[in-house]
């Protein structure tokens, strides 16, 4: 009998702080600039320089710490790592090892070991034959980045398949995105995932030898590339081999996984403490004003909108996105009457889908204001316009930004009020169509969606489906 396996993963994520200035110097913070021209003595590591602690990343830090309910140390230090790399001009990266400023905290389902902070390193090009050197092979390094304020939030290995880490991922960088300590943009690498990743028979509490998933820059590729490892461990396994300690990297062009070297242990870095940094020993109203400067973050905002009735995949969607639950937000607080459940529907549903039509034109550029879609939720709510004129309806307002009731009047879409005429409409459908008709009577009701479509047709959408539903089954004997 062949063995089942499962997958233990735990997480390394890096979240660049969107302070002004770097990490232990004054250089100022870029993203698309010229290549060396945010340098200074002490990010270039020049002989005779200290370092000096930005106060902006601790307060941000502490801030990350308590909104992943992580332990806030009262005492936090600086340690060396050392390695050798034509990023890291010191030859070591100042971080924290012995002493992080948060442990023991959790997000959702998944328990967060510690954070720290830390540096960032320098940015290596790989030119591949285009360098200086007319042909050759070089790597060039632009130092804007290095020393770039770092908070790596590391998991415990509570995580089983990618698709679980692509969800957590997610929840992660809204969490942090709402906070507004980092921009936590994957593509331009001010967030970045690392995965460990190892498989084990099913059931055991033993792990086994895991390796690093490295440079992935979108949580889709992350799954893809975990999925792959997964499947790549498990047949090395099952074909009586052993899983080497080594850093992979995933080309989700190919779908293939690539070594980059074997896996360094810690002992390899030679940790030592950093004499040049004093102990950050941030007081008791710093602990507080990080815990209390705190928004409401996603998984509370999804939860509270779950009680109000929405559904919970309309929940999720609302809460990851700031900008989106305050235009939900914006809709209730214009109509009152309107229930959330409904409201969240138009939301997440047909008005995200017109955007979508645009290019997915994005939501502060939309044309249509909460006030304007509760208008026309209103309309259909109160049956004054069906919802498939609603559709209509909304079509014009994402194109045009037009007032949803002039869209109604313009367009003549105001429902049938006159029951006396809708039934007229039913019997001529009846009437026009006999062999949905006959399927109905003789058994098969699903025709009697043919029947509903030609009211429809003939009403150019103005009919409420559920009185044409009505109508047509009592005229049809059901």
């Amino acid at each position: 009998m062949s063995t089942e396996y499962e997958a233990v993963i735990g997480l390394e994520i890096h979240v660049q702080l969107s302070t002004r200035t770097k990490m232990f110097c004054g250089c100022e913070l870029s993203f698309g600039d010229d290549p060396n021209v945010h340098t200074c003595p002490v990010c270039l590591a020049l002989p005779g320089v200290l370092p000096v602690t930005n106060a902006q990343a601790i307060e941000y830090a502490l801030q990350i710490g308590a909104a992943l309910d992580c332990e806030l140390s009262p005492v936090s230090t600086f340690d060396r790592k050392n390695y050798f790399y034509p990023d890291n001009p010191k030859a070591y990266q100042i971080t924290q090892a012995a002493r992080p400023f948060a442990e023991n905290g959790r997000l959702g389902e998944v328990r967060i070991h510690h954070a720290h902070l830390e540096e960032d390193a320098a940015k290596t090009i790989h030119t591949g034959g285009g360098g200086r050197i007319k042909g050759s092979d070089a790597s060039e390094v632009d130092f804007n980045r290095g020393g770039t304020p770092l908070v790596e939030i590391v998991t415990e290995p509570d995580l089983r398949s990618g698709a679980q880490v692509r969800e957590w991922g997610q929840l992660l960088r809204a969490t942090i995105k709402q906070l507004g300590v980092s921009d936590v943009n994957m593509e331009e690498g001010s967030l970045r995932c690392d995965a460990n990743i190892s498989i084990r028979p099913a059931g055991s509490d033993t792990l086994g030898t895991k390796t690093e998933l490295k440079n992935m820059n979108s949580f889709r590729f992350i799954e893809r590339g975990i999925e792959a490892e997964i499947a790549r461990q498990k047949e090395v396994v099952s074909s009586g081999g052993e899983v080497e300690q080594e850093t992979l990297h995933f080309d989700p062009a190919t779908g293939e996984l690539h070594s980059l070297r074997s896996k360094e242990e810690a002992h390899d870095y030679r940790y030592l403490p950093e004499p040049d940094l004093v102990p950050v020993v941030p007081t008791e109203a710093m602990l507080e004003a990080a815990r209390n400067s705190l928004p409401e973050l996603p998984a509370a905002r999804a939860a509270r909108y779950e009680q109000l009735g929405v559904s919970e995949q309309a929940a999720l969607l609302l809460s990851f996105e700031t900008e989106w639950a305050g235009f939900f937000e914006g809709v209730l607080e214009a109509d009152d009457t309107i229930e959330p459940r409904v409201a969240a529907n138009w939301v997440t549903g047909e008005f995200a889908a017109e955007l979508r039509k645009l290019d997915d034109q994005p939501l502060a550029e939309s044309r249509v204001a909460p006030e304007s879609l509760a208008t026309l939720i209103g309309l259909v709510a109160s049956k004054k316009i069906s919802h498939g004129a609603g559709k209509t309806v909304l079509e014009e307002m994402v194109s045009s930004g037009a007032d949803p009731a002039a869209v109604v009047a313009e367009k003549g879409l105001e429902q049938i009020s006159d029951s006396g005429e809708l039934e007229k409409i039913v019997i001529q459908a009846i009437e026009d169509n006999p062999k949905p008709a006959e399927q109905i009577r003789g058994g098969n009701e699903k025709a009697i969606g043919a029947l509903v479509g030609a009211v429809m047709k003939a009403t150019q959408g103005r009919a409420d489906g559920g009185e044409v539903n009505r109508l047509l089954r009592q005229h049809l004997g059901l």
